[in-house]
């Protein structure tokens, strides 16, 4: 009967200690996971201004601008433009 007192005393003081350690670990991982949420919020928090300076950047008009001021770019003249038509029967051929 005391052995088996014991068999059970140290069962309970081990099935305890495994407790312990498995809310202490889950504890720990749920600290983890707060961390690592806040970081996923300040990351997204960020691509949210970077999509929005990367629109601001490229626009039309201010692509226009930085081609005109920073690289001497222009419009060609009316003289320097050629169209070309997508005309297949001045071409001569038929498909």
């Amino acid at each position: 009967m005391a052995r088996l007192n014991l068999l059970l005393l140290a069962l309970i003081v081990f099935s305890s200690l495994a407790l312990i350690t498995s809310q202490h670990q889950a504890r720990k991982l749920y600290n983890e996971l707060q961390v690592e949420l806040a970081s996923a919020k300040r990351f997204e928090e960020e691509m949210g201004r970077l999509q929005i300076e990367q629109s601001t950047w490229s626009t039309p008009t201010r692509i226009e601008k930085v081609a005109r001021e920073r690289l001497g770019m222009r419009l060609p003249d009316a003289g320097h433009t050629r169209v070309l038509g997508n005309d297949v029967s001045a071409r001569g051929g038929s498909q």
